[in-house]
C-alpha cells in the first residue's frame, strides 16, 4: 500500500525564509501560488508579458516576472508551463541560475522521467501533483480542504528534499486531502496511458463510434448525440462519487444488465491487447520521443488531427445543441 501524509507529517516552517517561484500562472499556477501565499509563504511568479495570464497574475496582486529574473530570486521553482516548452526554458532561464542547494519542482515528470531536463546533482529534485484542476486547488483550500496529491523525490541534494516538498504540499492545501507517494517514473507512465487508453482517446473515439453507428443507421444526429455523449456526464458523476458498482446501482435495471452483458463485446481482449501496447510505447519512450519530434516540427500532424475533429458531426451537431442548453456554462473552441 502507498504510504500517505497527511498535516501532521508536514512543517510548513521549513519553508520559513524561503522564496517559492511559480512559473506559468494557468490553471495549476494560479491556484497554487494563491494558496501557498494563503499560507503565509513568500511567493514569486513568472508569466509571458501581455498574455491573459500574466494579466491575471496582476489582479492577484503578483507582479509576474521573467523566467530568468525569477530563477534568480527563487528558492524552490516550480515548473508550470506545457510540456513541450519545459526543456527550452531550463537551459535558456533556469539552468544558469541554479546555484547548489536550490531545487527545481513540477507537478506532472513528463521532462525529467524522459530526460528532456537532466538536473545539476547539486539541486533538490520533487514533485507536488494535485489530482484535480487547479480551481478545485483554489477551490477546496478557500473552504478549508484540500485535493489529494501525489509526491515524488527524484534527486535529494540537500537531504532535505522530501521535508521541502511536503511542506510545499501542504501549503496548497494537499496535506488536508493527504499526499500519496509515488515516482516519478509511476506518475509519468500511469498518467500518459490513462489519458491515452481512458480518459482522453479511449473516451472520445467510444463516443465518437457510438454516435456514428447510430447516425449511419438512420436516426437523428440530435438524439445520437443525446445517447452517445450529453449523457455521459450523468454515468461519469456516479462513477465520480462511487465507483463502478455505484453507477450500476443508480442506473435502471435494464442499463444495468446491458452493461453487464454487452460492455465486454465492446471492450474485448483486443481492445486490452492493444491497451498493452500503449502501455510500452509509454514506458520505452516511443511516444514521448514521437511527441517531441511533432512539438520541434511545428505540430503540423497535431493541428492537422485536431483541426479534422473539431469538424466531426458530432462537434457540429453538439455546438447547435449546446446553445439550446442554458444551464450549461458552454466552452466553445
Amino acid at each position: 500500500m502507498a504510504k500517505i501524509y497527511y498535516d501532521s507529517d508536514a512543517d510548513l516552517t521549513v519553508l520559513k525564509n524561503k522564496t517559492i517561484g511559480i512559473i506559468g500562472y494557468g490553471s495549476q499556477g494560479h491556484a497554487q501560488a494563491q494558496n501557498l501565499r494563503d499560507s503565509g509563504l513568500s511567493v514569486i511568479v513568472s508569466e509571458l508579458a501581455g498574455t491573459p495570464n500574466a494579466e491575471l497574475a496582476k489582479k492577484h496582486g503578483f507582479a509576474p516576472l521573467a523566467a530568468a529574473e525569477l530563477a534568480k530570486k527563487a528558492d524552490i521553482i516550480q515548473i508550470l508551463v506545457p510540456d513541450e516548452f519545459q526543456a527550452q526554458l531550463y537551459e535558456k532561464d533556469l539552468k544558469p541560475h541554479l546555484s547548489a542547494g536550490k531545487a527545481i519542482m513540477f507537478s506532472h515528470g513528463f521532462n525529467i522521467n524522459f530526460k528532456q531536463i537532466v538536473p545539476d546533482p547539486s539541486i533538490d529534485v520533487f514533485m507536488i501533483a494535485p489530482k484535480g484542476p487547479g480551481h478545485l486547488v483554489r477551490s477546496e483550500y478557500v473552504k478549508g480542504a484540500g485535493v489529494p496529491c501525489l509526491i515524488a523525490i527524484f534527486q535529494d541534494a540537500t537531504g532535505k528534499a522530501k521535508d521541502i516538498a511536503l511542506a510545499y504540499g501542504k501549503g496548497i492545501g494537499g496535506t488536508r486531502g493527504g499526499i500519496i507517494e509515488t515516482t516519478f517514473k509511476e506518475e509519468t507512465e500511469t498518467d500518459l496511458f490513462g489519458e491515452q487508453v481512458v480518459l482522453c482517446g479511449g473516451v472520445s473515439e467510444l463516443v465518437k463510434k457510438g454516435f456514428e453507428v447510430l447516425t449511419e443507421a438512420g436516426y437523428q444526429p440530435e438524439i445520437a448525440y443525446f445517447e452517445c455523449l450529453h449523457e455521459l456526464k450523468l454515468i461519469v458523476d456516479l462513477f465520480y462519487q462511487g465507483g463502478i458498482s455505484y453507477m450500476r446501482y443508480s442506473v435502471s435495471n435494464t442499463a444495468e444488465y446491458g452493461d453487464l452483458t454487452r460492455g465486454k463485446r465492446i471492450i474485448t481482449d483486443a481492445t486490452k491487447q492493444e491497451m498493452k501496447k500503449i502501455l510500452v510505447e509509454v514506458q520505452d519512450g516511443s511516444f514521448a520521443k514521437e511527441f517531441i519530434h511533432e512539438c520541434k516540427q511545428g505540430k503540423p500532424n497535431f493541428q492537422a488531427m485536431e483541426t479534422a475533429e473539431k469538424n466531426h458531426p458530432i462537434e457540429v451537431v453538439g455546438r447547435k445543441l449546446r446553445k439550446m442548453m442554458k444551464w450549461i456554462d458552454a466552452k466553445e473552441v
